[in-house]
């Protein structure tokens, strides 16, 4: 089970991203899953160090730590045009080396740049730094537009809030949908953001629902209604909306398109019912609404990187040990 999770800090790290890794990683919620995560917050230069706002941070931990990690984060990286410290990136790659799963938040996405760990590979940044990752870094893919990426064990998000989408995702993986919603309650923010979503959209969703937007309806109507064939030409008429307004509105406030959403959507159902019921793939395709297993696998395979056959026995397996 990927247990431990190290923080990599530097002086002038980022409060905020720093922050969301403690939140989610460190706090201890065992009455979820016993036992949670072990967070250590390792010094890759000699503390005390200053975070953002004036905090100061001090830590017993140093990058000898990070060799006991599963999961090693980059909490944003001080300086885009600075290089990170050799020893940093030393132990970055000894982390990939020896299979544990790597993660940035915003700029950090540059510390494992400078590290190699991106080259031939998708990945993002915040909006404002993906033209110069890209420029410095032209073996890398860069994504300026979605939230996170993630590629095998290598994960990217943008900047801030993306952040904490990125670790619910983990969490996600790690322990089931049914987990990660109740650390995103706990935390009251959106318990799931696809990685695909733009990284910045005209209006939240949530907001829609508090504004009693028809938009908001539809979509409360979609999710209920999954099993059904579910059209943009469906959807728009119920939404009083033409086809072609209807998916300009939607792009423009959950940042997908209607197509994307549903098979989003779907592929999340389709996780609580594999956690949650022994019901066949075959059933649970027919529920969600994909008509075959055939199409299920293909679709959770590429959002989730595994079968729905084998995501059911790692989530049983970790809800035994």
């Amino acid at each position: 089970m990927n247990n431990v999770v190290a923080a990599i800090v530097v002086d002038g790290v980022a409060t905020f991203e720093l922050a969301v890794l403690c939140e989610v990683f460190g706090m201890d919620r065992s009455e979820l899953v016993d036992p949670w995560y072990e967070l250590l917050v390792c010094a890759a230069e000699e503390p005390p160090l200053r975070a953002t706002g004036g905090i100061t941070i001090d830590t017993p931990h140093r990058l000898d730590a990070v060799a006991r990690a599963d999961t090693v984060i980059v909490p944003a990286w001080r300086d885009v045009d600075e290089v990170p410290p050799a020893a940093l990136l030393d132990a970055l790659r000894a982390a990939d080396a020896r299979g544990a799963r790597i993660l940035s938040v915003c700029s950090g996405a540059f510390a494992l740049a400078h590290a190699g760990l991106l080259d031939g590979r998708r990945a993002t940044t915040h909006w404002m730094y993906a033209a110069r990752l890209a420029e410095a870094f032209p073996a890398i893919d860069v994504d300026p537009d979605v939230l996170y990426v993630v590629d095998g064990k290598v994960m990217t998000s943008a900047g801030t809030a993306a952040g904490i989408d990125l670790c619910l995702h983990v969490v996600r993986l790690d322990h089931g949908a049914t987990v990660a919603n109740a650390v995103a309650r706990r935390m009251v923010v959106p318990p799931h953001r696809s990685g695909g979503q733009s990284q910045y959209v005209q209006a939240p969703v949530a907001d829609l629902c508090a504004a009693g937007d028809p938009l908001a309806e539809v979509l409360d109507w979609a999710v209920a209604n999954l099993d059904r064939p579910l059209s943009v030409e469906l959807l728009a008429a119920r939404a009083t909306m033409s086809p072609r307004t209807f998916a300009r509105r939607f792009q423009e406030v959950a940042g997908t398109t209607p197509h994307q959403w549903l098979l989003r959507q779907r592929v999340l159902h389709a996780q609580r019912l594999l956690e949650t019921s022994d019901a066949p793939v075959e059933r649970i395709a027919t529920d969600v609404g994909f008509g075959s297993a055939a199409v299920l696998r293909q679709h959770f395979g590429r959002m989730i990187g595994t079968s729905p056959l084998a995501y059911r026995r790692t989530f049983e397996a970790e809800q035994a040990s």
